[in-house]
C-alpha cells in the first residue's frame, strides 16, 4: 500500500507539472479510476476552497463536470459573477489508474504550488485542506 502511495504521488506531481492538456502523462501500474479520484478533489476543493470561505479563491466558483462522456471528467474554476465563462483552471483525470492534470491560467499565478499540493493531497484519498 505504502509503495502504491509513493507511486500515485510521483505521478501525480510528474502530471500535475505540465501545464498543457496534450503534454504526456505517465500511467500508474494500478488504481482508481478518473472518476474515483476526480470526486475526491471535487469534494476537497469545495469544502476546502469554497466552503471554508477561503480568501485565494473568493474569486472564482467552482463548476464540476464529473459525469463527462469524453472519459476526462473534470473540474473548473471560473471568475465567480463574470459573463466570462472560460476556466482559469482546469483539474481532469483519465483512465484507470487515472492520470492526473492540471492546466489553465491560474497555473502560471502564484497559487500553482498549492493547487498541485491541494489536489494530490486530495486525489491520494486525505481529506486535509
Amino acid at each position: 500500500m505504502r509503495r502504491l502511495s509513493l507511486s500515485l504521488f510521483l505521478i501525480s506531481v510528474a502530471a500535475l507539472s505540465a501545464c498543457k492538456p496534450d503534454a504526456p502523462a505517465p500511467r500508474a501500474a494500478t488504481g482508481q479510476s478518473a472518476l474515483d479520484v476526480m470526486e475526491l478533489v471535487a469534494v476537497g476543493a469545495n469544502r476546502c476552497w469554497f466552503k471554508s470561505g477561503d480568501p485565494d479563491f473568493k474569486a472564482y466558483s467552482l463548476a464540476p463536470e464529473l459525469s463527462s462522456f469524453s472519459g476526462r471528467p473534470r473540474i473548473l474554476l471560473v471568475r465567480k459573477g463574470s459573463s466570462d465563462i472560460r476556466p482559469l483552471l482546469v483539474v481532469q483525470a483519465e483512465g484507470k489508474p487515472a492520470r492526473l492534470d492540471a492546466f489553465g491560467p491560474l497555473m502560471g499565478e502564484a497559487l500553482a504550488p498549492r493547487i498541485r499540493t491541494d489536489v494530490i493531497r486530495w486525489a491520494k484519498g486525505s481529506k486535509d485542506c
